[in-house]
């Protein structure tokens, strides 16, 4: 668990499932992914988080609101083993709902992650990305104090999607 003035990192709980539901359904939150989640797929996706913070000891970890102690959506690190063409690496990574957006929460909680990665895991570097058109995401990259590296087509996603050409960002511990 990790905390930081106004939030919890914390390991998912079943009362997470349905407010996580709404965050991954709601188009304007899944604009920059090839489409909103079902039901059974956020759950799907949120028990792959809880079984790789029980593993690992962290991963994208359920993030609640100190004061109210409410859902706000999932930010934390994650391994790319082989996926990509610049792994093996660790990945950080963010998806609030909503009414979380431009309040700062988002690098506040990215920012704990971070030290964490490099004070606790002892990481070299964590990358991110996304899409070339999700400036927002982007834009918490660089105030994280990411480089961009490149960009390259999601190997996931055809060539022609609208999605499909990612920028990669990195950072090393200072």
């Amino acid at each position: 668990m990790l905390e930081t003035s106004r939030l919890i990192l914390r390991q998912w709980d079943v009362k997470d499932r349905a407010p996580f539901a709404d965050l991954n359904a709601d188009p304007d939150v899944m604009c920059f992914f090839p489409a909103p989640l079902s039901r059974s797929e956020s759950d799907n996706l949120a028990e792959r988080f809880r079984e790789g913070i029980e593993q690992r000891g962290w991963g994208f970890w359920a993030v609640e609101s100190k004061e109210t102690h409410e859902f706000v959506g999932c930010v934390g690190l994650h391994p790319q083993p082989d996926k990509f063409p610049f792994s093996p690496c660790t990945e950080i990574g963010w998806r609030l709902a909503k009414s979380y957006w431009h309040q700062g929460l988002a690098l506040e909680a990215a920012e704990a992650c971070l030290e964490y990665a490099f004070a606790v895991l002892a990481l070299k570097e964590v990358v991110s990305f996304t899409s070339v058109l999700n400036t927002p995401s982007e834009r918490l990259m660089q105030r994280l104090g990411m480089q961009k590296v490149e960009e390259f087509p999601h190997p996931a996603l055809p060539t022609n999607h609208r999605l499909s050409r990612h920028v990669l960002y990195r950072i090393q511990p200072s």
